[in-house]
């Protein structure tokens, strides 16, 4: 069966008219870049001057695109998700923590969530931000291999267990867990925590999975040299595909700081790297016979490169539920190919936030900029949606 993307009847069957209603009108501001600074400039004011939005945002872009406040608070969208085979991915998404108590925290969010993914087959699998549990200037100073001070040492020792303490708490529960990627700057860093992460963690199962970022040049070489190394040392090797979520980030500093900017030159040369990695990863995938010891989660928005990634997997004559992958989408968007994936059998889950609503609105930010700036993406989820509605009513008529 082939898979169709434009099957709204599919891609919405979770959604009440009303929930799409709000839908479309988040994605018509989301559509245009004045509104979107407009309402960024408005919230910070607001929190600035203590004034009570929270019941707002809860009601409306909080709603589109979180779990809720808490893990208890998102079991109704996990529930709802896992009625038509869709699971949820909790994602603490408080980043860029900056003292103890804000790292514990985020310690404690992530092992709630891994206890979760044990007992909730809704719920497949764990994810965190490095930048939650250490501080972003001690993974600057490790990625660019500088000396540190002695209190420096000492806390990034204690970050490291702290990190580990997860991925072992991880590997006791057999719950795969994903590290995401982050600024090229401390990805360094966060590699070299992944990597280690797996060679002692994935001896029998993949349960630590690094992030690679498309939109960085010469990452299929990256990967290329991370599976050698997983095979030379006998571990599994699991891994997310990503495009890659800073962008704009990471070519104004960049330029700021006078360097070459490690972003592809085009939307066109992410898009190539990403789908030659998919390639190369399910070639080295093997076929259900003889299965090459890889892991992989796609997560992308791409309508094409989950077509590419699909034939591929059919090519090596997987069952549509066998294959060890997953694809992966932002809880709010691309329903078209999350819900029409799941229909077919695929394992398919949804990246779902939650957090306290100050410290989650940098998230928020990033989501309403990226359906701004990525070509067709905005405009795509409205067609969706009045496709979906206009059959709606003509059903009702």
């Amino acid at each position: 069966m082939s898979l169709n993307f434009r099957d709204t009847a599919i891609a919405f069957k979770s959604h009440s008219t009303r929930s799409l209603r709000r839908s479309k009108w988040l994605f018509f501001i989301l559509s245009k870049s004045f509104l979107v600074n407009f309402g960024k400039s408005l919230t910070l004011i607001a929190f600035s001057l203590r004034l009570p939005i929270n019941v707002i945002i809860l009601k409306t872009v909080f709603k589109q695109f979180c779990g809720g406040q808490t893990v208890g608070d998102s079991n109704e969208v996990i529930a709802h998700n896992w009625q038509h085979k869709v699971g949820s991915i909790l994602d603490y998404s408080v980043e860029g923590q900056f003292n103890e108590l804000g790292f514990e925290q985020t310690k404690k969010a992530i092992f709630e969530t891994l206890t979760l993914v044990n007992s909730n087959p809704g719920v497949p699998l764990g994810v965190f931000k490095v930048t939650g549990l250490v501080e972003t200037s001690l993974l600057k100073k490790v990625s660019s291999n500088s000396v540190l001070s002695i209190p420096e040492s000492k806390a990034w020792e204690k970050g490291k267990t702290r990190i580990d303490d997860i991925l072992n708490y991880a590997h006791s529960l057999n719950v795969p867990i994903m590290i995401d990627a982050e600024e090229s700057w401390i990805q360094n860093a966060i590699d070299e925590i992944a990597e280690r992460g797996m060679e002692f963690y994935n001896k029998k199962n993949a349960i630590v999975f690094n992030t690679i970022q498309c939109y960085k040049t010469d990452q299929l070489a990256h990967l290329k040299k991370s599976m050698a190394r997983a095979k030379h040392n006998g571990y599994k090797y699991g891994v997310k595909l990503v495009r890659g979520a800073y962008m704009e980030k990471e070519n104004t500093r960049a330029k700021e700081l006078n360097y070459k900017t490690p972003i592809q030159p085009s939307k066109d040369h992410t898009d190539s790297q990403f789908n030659e990695c998919i390639e190369f990863i399910l070639e080295n995938l093997g076929s259900p016979q003889n299965n090459g010891d890889i892991n992989l989660i796609i997560g992308t928005h791409n309508e094409e490169s989950v077509i590419f990634a699909v034939n591929k997997l059919r090519e090596k004559k997987w069952p549509n539920s066998d294959a060890p992958v997953w694809f992966a989408q932002l809880y709010g968007m691309s329903d078209n190919i999350s819900f029409n994936l799941a229909n077919q059998g695929y394992k398919v889950a949804k990246y779902l936030p939650f957090g306290p609503i100050r410290e989650v609105i940098p998230y928020l930010f990033r989501r309403a900029e990226e359906n701004t700036s990525v070509k067709g993406q905005t405009a795509r989820e409205l067609s969706l949606i009045n496709k979906e509605l206009a059959r709606r009513k003509k059903l009702i008529i």
